[in-house]
């Protein structure tokens, strides 16, 4: 997590939709933000990439409203669970095959203050667009990445903490309680 991230984003900070009708609040800093370049993130969010906070999905509260589940597909082949508001049909969040619903992965540009956390890593960048110039200290990586490599200490530890209830639901099994 890149120094500016880490002291400012500390707290909890709140986001929603266009229309209002669904807020909610990420109780803790991220344990890492995602700039997607693949095509199927290009292609879902009409942009050139997909900015997204992975956080425990424990630590995001829904504040007003109901967001409704929207399975889509992806490039693994198992899909995704795209959170949007039922209204605006803004996609807030996601949940991917890898964690299920313990990992959510929020869409920055919903929270109110997207600028608190700006990526910590960009991925996928062999299917960038060829116009857009990567700059910051944010590692580029072809493809994907090692966690170990590029996670700060305490989101390493927080993803540990997870670790029993992924490998549960990995298996099919009910995850253990938090």
């Amino acid at each position: 997590m890149n120094t500016e991230q880490g002291e400012a984003s500390s707290g909890s900070i709140d986001g929603g939709c266009t229309c209002g009708r669904v807020r909610y609040r990420l109780t803790s800093a991220p344990l890492f933000v995602h700039c997607c370049h693949c095509r199927w993130c290009q292609r879902e969010s009409g942009a050139a990439f997909a900015l997204n906070a992975m956080i425990e999905s424990d630590r995001v509260t829904v504040l007003r409203g109901e967001p409704v589940c929207v399975h889509t597909p992806s490039n693994s082949g198992k899909g995704q669970d795209v959170l949007r508001c039922p209204d605006c049909h803004v996609a807030l969040w996601s949940h991917y095959a890898g964690a299920g619903s313990l990992i959510s992965f929020v869409r920055v540009g919903t929270l109110d203050a997207p600028d608190r956390w700006p990526p910590d890593v960009h991925i996928f960048a062999e299917s960038k667009q060829p116009w857009l110039r990567l700059s910051g200290d944010a590692p580029v990586m072809d493809i994907y990445y090692d966690r170990d490599e590029l996670w700060p200490p305490e989101s390493l530890e927080r993803w540990a903490a997870m670790r029993d209830r992924i490998d549960a639901y990995r298996r099919g099994e009910q995850p253990p309680a938090a």
